[in-house]
């Protein structure tokens, strides 16, 4: 249940202007003008942290008319990279498909892997999943047929606002002046697709079909009182990607399947934070975009029933069924994110 006092805070956007919601009721702030007037987020994304605490402090402020609009998606993606930073999810996934040899590959603790996403196909908490047709690896040759071992992934997102231009690499530091919030994400993966696929060169359309995120984005300035030490780095990283350490998050993060929740996790427990993630992707000098969403990867904690994904949870032998309805949610002692909802559907009969 969430904690007294918590609700869901944050930005939204609606048909005719942006949407604030706090404690479960949602405000229209069209009324505001300028960046409150737009039908996307991305006008305030790109505006900057000076404006982005104002809109804050206006919201919160605002007595306008109650709204009963359904958010869309809040803003739009313009680039979607998502890694691989629980240290727990990486050991057990790896404990699972190489049980000879060292769960982490020799980068891991290095630096957070990552890959690049489909930005088109992130669609907002709500919509279903289509179960993906894909090629699975079969007795002999392979096969084009519907995924038998369709999973989700518990993971946390952060919105760039502040773009960069090219050559231009950042530091841990620099992450509040260009992430405007977070959000909360389901990156929808078809295990037996990714499993044939993904050697040599990674995720590919075990992972592109569809990733959910929350229709709203709650900013920073909300979740200073939920940040923790991270922890521990061993060895610790090269100089580019030090600090960040300070921005754990103390979110308590559930997974709800047909009702029942299976699973209870924290994100405090990643080894990898925003910050660095966000340092690692620029690194080489790649731009930033307003609109940017960056996911952090499953996160998985280390006692049992904190997997942040079936495939963990259920040792491999269990999968996502037509009809299932998964819901995330996270919270801190004071705010509540915005939850992701989806549906499984059958597959659509391939022409």
């Amino acid at each position: 249940m969430p904690t007294p006092g918590a609700g869901m805070t944050g930005f939204g956007a609606g048909p005719n202007g942006l949407l604030w919601r706090e404690r479960g009721e949602v405000v229209d702030l069209s009324g505001l003008g300028d960046v409150f007037a737009a039908s996307s987020l991305n006008p305030l994304l790109a505006a900057g942290p000076e404006t982005w605490r104002d809109a804050v402090d206006a919201a919160r402020a605002h007595d306008g008319p109650r709204s009963d609009v359904a958010p869309h998606l809040p803003f739009a993606v313009a680039d979607y990279i998502d890694f691989y930073s629980s240290l727990e999810h990486a050991t057990n996934l790896g404990r699972m498909f190489r049980p000879d040899a060292d769960p982490l590959l020799p980068n891991w603790r290095w630096l957070p892997v990552g890959y690049h996403g489909r930005a088109g196909t992130v669609v907002v908490s709500g919509t279903d999943v289509v179960r993906p047709q894909g090629e699975l690896k079969g007795e002999g040759d392979p096969v084009y047929a519907p995924s038998q071992r369709l999973d989700i992934e518990l993971e946390l997102g952060f919105v760039v606002g502040v773009p960069t231009g090219p050559g231009t690499t950042l530091g841990t530091a620099d992450f509040e002046r260009h992430v405007f919030g977070i959000v909360l994400v389901n990156d929808w993966s078809a295990r037996d697709i990714q499993a044939w696929e993904y050697q040599p060169l990674g995720p590919f359309l075990g992972k592109s079909f569809q990733t959910s995120i929350s229709a709203w984005v709650t900013p920073l300035a909300l979740v200073q009182d939920a940040r923790v030490e991270a922890p521990q780095q061993e060895p610790p990283p090269l100089p580019h990607l030090a600090g960040g350490r300070d921005w754990g998050l103390d979110l308590a993060l559930e997974i709800e399947l047909n009702g029942e929740v299976v699973s209870r996790g924290n994100a405090r427990t990643l080894y990898w934070t925003m910050p660095q993630q966000l340092a690692h992707a620029t690194s080489n000098g790649a731009t930033l975009r307003t609109g940017d969403l960056l996911a952090s990867g499953t996160i998985s904690g280390p006692e049992p029933g904190s997997e942040g994904s079936l495939i963990e949870l259920w040792r491999n032998t269990r999968f996502l069924e037509d009809g299932d309805e998964v819901v995330l949610r996270g919270r801190s002692a004071s705010v509540e994110l915005g939850e992701v909802r989806g549906r499984v559907r059958s597959s659509r009969t391939h022409t």
